[in-house]
């Protein structure tokens, strides 16, 4: 059995004291999903339980994100960022959907949340702030799901963000500038799990087909069909599978947002949007340019025209270790649940814009259990609320504190061997480099 400090020993009594609070925290948000760039009323729960901490905070950035500071005369040392993600999906059939917004929490950002305000009640605490060598943002941030394409093409066109994923606008306007060092978490079936696997990064695309409306019925000859030229394009695309390399893990998935107007009409306009996934940017750009041909052969052989807007999404997400510092806090807390550490050697399809901040920083990533059926799901519910809430604040709150005592000597060693892929530069004019 670990032996804990006293300051630990303070963490975890401080969060067990506030269970109540922390579990009714993640409950409100868990029923009240909004999407991303609209998680106004989940950022105003957020922001007005940080100020009942009397903790500073920066408000409206990237339009929803807030970071709230702890120890900010102490930055010049170091700080870490507790990240909690604000958006949910929109499922409107599941059991706990925002009526309003159509959202559901299928991904667990309310545990994230839950998490980073359970560690914030802790790490507050006069005794505990003292031993903290550094300074500890809680930071929430908008938009992790990368979904309506169109509404955040729109965004951009009224100058509101620049990027679809919410910290890659985030980094854009310089609100990671001040940190060195993130923890982040996820959302699993069961266990505890510390470390992190590879995922696919992506770019956006929406394909738009303008066809000729003519009565449907009487003369669809004087007409031009834009749907029979996006069916077209997706079946170009479904025969380009086969030329994608497995071990790139290419993903493709388009939807269709606008069909038609009416049945009687042939459609003049047909929209569709989908993400290009792969393991690397290489084959990101490989499986784009055979995305933007196989629909530009649809519009050519029915006669219509094709306009496709490809825009940067997330940068793959790259492996991360079990620090020794997070180990040591999931074990310390684990009690009944098993603690793993993340096989390396796995790789998600999936994708999440931590990768483009790992791209630039060092990010400490951990997963809890505590849920049944899918991510991404009318079948995700939540099944156990210790994992997932208590421990998730626990596991949090305990790794800053290692991170952060004794001079901070283990956030400094992190951020030592750290090894950056871009510098922010780099990183801002690869993102630019679609829009040229």
């Amino acid at each position: 059995m670990l032996h804990l400090d006293d300051t630990e020993k303070k963490i975890i009594e401080l969060i067990e004291k506030n269970r109540k609070e922390i579990v009714e925290f993640a409950r409100d948000i868990y029923t009240h999903g909004e999407l991303g760039y609209k998680e106004f009323k989940t950022a105003e729960k957020f922001n007005c339980f940080m100020k009942g901490l009397q903790l500073p905070i920066q408000e409206e950035l990237a339009i929803t994100g807030a970071k709230v500071y702890l120890n900010p005369e102490r930055k010049e040392n170091i700080s870490v960022a507790l990240i909690g993600e604000l958006d949910a999906l929109r499922i409107p059939e599941h059991k706990y959907a925002n009526q309003e917004t159509q959202a559901a929490h299928s991904c667990g950002h309310h545990a994230q949340l839950a998490g980073v305000i359970g560690a914030a009640i802790a790490l507050s605490d006069s005794e505990v702030k003292e031993k903290l060598d550094g300074q500890v943002i809680f930071f929430s941030t908008p938009a992790e799901e990368y979904g309506e394409i169109e509404f955040k093409n729109k965004l951009r066109a009224e100058g509101k963000i620049k990027y679809g994923g919410g910290k890659c606008e985030l980094i854009r306007q310089g609100a990671f500038d001040d940190i060195d060092l993130s923890i982040a978490h996820h959302i699993r079936a069961d266990d505890i799990v510390t470390g992190g696997i590879t995922g696919n990064g992506f770019v956006s695309k929406v394909i738009r087909y303008h066809g000729k409306a003519a009565h449907a019925a009487a003369c669809p000859e004087n007409g031009i069909n834009a749907l029979n030229a996006a069916s077209l394009g997706l079946s170009a695309l479904a025969y380009q599978r086969e030329t994608f390399r497995d071990e790139d893990t290419v993903r493709i998935h388009p939807i269709m947002t606008k069909g038609g107007n009416l049945v009687n009409v042939v459609p003049d306009e047909v929209v569709l949007e989908t993400l290009v996934r792969g393991k690397n940017k290489n084959a990101i750009l490989d499986a784009s340019e055979k995305t933007d041909r196989a629909f530009q052969a649809g519009a050519y052989a029915i006669g219509a025209k094709c306009e496709i807007t490809t825009l940067p999404g997330y940068l793959p997400t790259l492996s991360s270790e079990a620090y020794p510092e997070l180990a040591r806090a999931a074990n310390a807390i684990a009690g009944k649940y098993k603690v793993v550490e993340a096989n390396v050697k796995q790789h998600s399809g999936g994708s999440t814009d931590i990768g483009d901040v790992q791209h630039l920083q060092p990010v400490i990533r951990f997963q809890t259990g505590g849920i049944r059926g899918g991510l991404h799901t009318v079948d995700f519910s939540m099944e156990d609320e210790e994992l997932a809430y208590i421990v998730t604040a626990k596991i949090f709150a305990l790794t800053a504190y290692a991170l952060l005592r004794n001079g901070a000597e283990g956030a400094k060693r992190i951020c030592a061997e750290y090894k950056p892929t871009f510098t922010k530069e780099q990183y801002l004019r690869y993102m630019d480099s679609f829009d040229e």
